[in-house]
């Protein structure tokens, strides 16, 4: 059942002061690294619920006359054409997408940083193609032993030897399609190549997971690290804040790993670090905004399992992901986590379709009350539960069809006929659109149209892996969606 428990008014409000704050310390320039999603932060706005999407892209409209954008992309993940799970797009066709979205705002994108660079056709061509539209495109390189051998990698062999990404305003934000694209050391290069140059600069974090004032395994935070386990990254203690103020907070493994190579670099511009740990680094105020921490707690282990479902269904799908699995199932062990037991939708789908003996789905309502849908010879079980639900919502008997015989038979007849489809059944979209078409006519069928917009934050449980048009579909209406690891049929091929 979905209950809010963030502030995100009083959140905007203080982020921004926490912002505006660090840009005063530094003279000539600071490196902002922008972690997560800067547009669509979905990921936040399941765990602290009450989060808005695109709360970080308002404060950086605040700041746009002065700001200038550089998005880091890891060559790596070119080549394996990484996917952003959420939008269902690669990383590199997504750095095309926030290029395009920045503009949108006003806001200036200055390159692209190719992080880990190493010759290949395909992250070539990538680069070719930005070139090609006029964005500048630099090449980053691996450095051996990092991030601990220090003396290379503040040399001429290190970051000295990354191209230079030409900036030209006081703050440049550094952001990336996801998580391991090099922003921190896109930023650490820079202030290297800055120094050489006579420049004074600066570097903060802009990451909102971990919460650092969190406790290590409160949910939250336990989620973050599902969210990452594919990178293996590690919430910890902060040991240098420990050692710094004597109290706990909560980073991750990598920025504790590189913080000797930023403090040791900033020594050397500034003549001080102005940081004494990891945590000084960042300007993160969102742990100060949570109202709730009950509902944020049962949110945050929602995601979990979704992310368990997640990593089996890619598994499924012939992922070499078995330790993503495992870890993940190491953190619901954590947190006493079953999910059977945890995500109600789960075992209300599973019920069905032993009932049915066929594919169901399950949906769990904003007040708690669950539908579920069969499958059927007019509807797939994800369509039939859409419609359950949004009957239910609008108080429609279930017994009463919103969409008439005389709209979904010439449907099935195009599609199977017409298009050659084997299947007549209506997907998620045929389905509201059907229902769109009943809704000049029907006040039933206006009425369950009408109610579309409150499924938002729904709880949904296939027990088949969707097609990808039913998975879109959920997707755009905002719910929150798991599949069981299984196809519907056994064939090899899946579309």
């Amino acid at each position: 059942m979905f209950k809010e428990g963030f502030d995100n008014v009083k959140y905007l409000k203080l982020q921004s002061q926490k912002i505006k704050e660090r840009i005063s310390l530094f003279g000539e320039r600071l490196y902002l690294e922008f972690g997560g999603k800067i547009f669509d932060d979905f990921h936040a706005s399941r765990v602290l619920p009450g989060f808005a999407p695109d709360s970080k892209i308002k404060m950086l409209i605040e700041l746009r006359d002065e700001a200038e954008i550089i998005i880091s992309i890891n060559t790596e993940d070119i080549e394996k054409n990484k996917v952003r799970g959420d939008l269902g797009i690669t990383y590199d066709l997504d750095v095309l997408r926030l290029i395009d979205a920045f503009r949108g705002y006003g806001l200036y994108v200055g390159s692209v940083v190719m992080t880990r660079y190493k010759e290949n056709p395909t992250a070539d061509s990538f680069k070719k193609k930005l070139e090609n539209l006029g964005i500048k495109v630099y090449k980053h390189y691996a450095i051996d032993g990092y991030p601990h051998n220090i003396p290379l990698i503040v040399s001429e062999n290190g970051y000295g030897r990354n191209e230079y990404a030409q900036t030209s305003r006081s703050i440049v934000i550094v952001t990336a399609p996801g998580p391991g694209s090099g922003k921190m050391a896109t930023c650490l290069s820079q202030i290297y190549h800055e120094s050489k140059m006579g420049r004074k600069s600066g570097y903060a974090k802009f990451e909102t997971f971990p919460v650092w004032n969190l406790p290590l395994n409160h949910p939250v935070n336990i989620a973050y690290e599902a969210a990452t386990a594919d990178l293996n990254d590690v919430n910890m203690l902060d040991p240098f804040h420990l050692e710094a103020y004597g109290t706990t907070t909560v980073n991750y493994n990598r920025d504790v790993e590189v913080f000797p190579v930023l403090r040791s670099m900033l020594r050397g511009i500034l003549g001080e670090c102005p940081y004494k740990s990891p945590t000084d680094m960042g300007v993160n105020m969102a742990g100060f905004c949570i109202y709730d921490n009950e509902a944020v707690s049962e949110a945050a282990k929602q995601e979990i399992i979704r992310r368990y479902y997640n990593a089996l269904c890619e598994q499924r799908k012939g992922s070499d992901n078995e330790a993503e699995v495992q870890k993940i199932e190491l953190l619901m062990q954590k947190l006493s986590v079953i999910p059977e037991l945890d995500r109600k939708c789960v075992s209300a789908a599973l019920k069905k379709e032993e009932e049915t003996g066929a594919p169901a789905v399950a949906i769990e309502l904003n007040d708690g009350r669950i539908v579920t849908g069969k499958t059927s010879s007019l509807l797939g079980a994800s369509s039939a539960a859409l419609l359950n639900a949004l009957k239910a919502i609008a108080g429609i008997d279930k017994e009463i069809d919103v969409i008439s015989s005389e709209i979904l038979e010439p449907i099935q007849k195009l599609k199977t006929e017409n298009l050659g489809n084997h299947n007549p059944r209506l997907h998620t979209d045929e389905v509201l659109i059907a229902l769109s078409v009943s809704a000049a006519n029907n006040p039933c069928s206006r009425r369950a149209l009408e109610a579309l917009p409150s499924l938002k934050y729904a709880e949904v449980h296939s027990t088949v892996i969707l097609s990808q048009v039913d998975y879109t579909t959920f997707r755009k209406l905002g719910v929150n969606l798991s599949c069981e690891p299984k196809y519907q049929t056994k064939k090899l091929f899946h579309r």
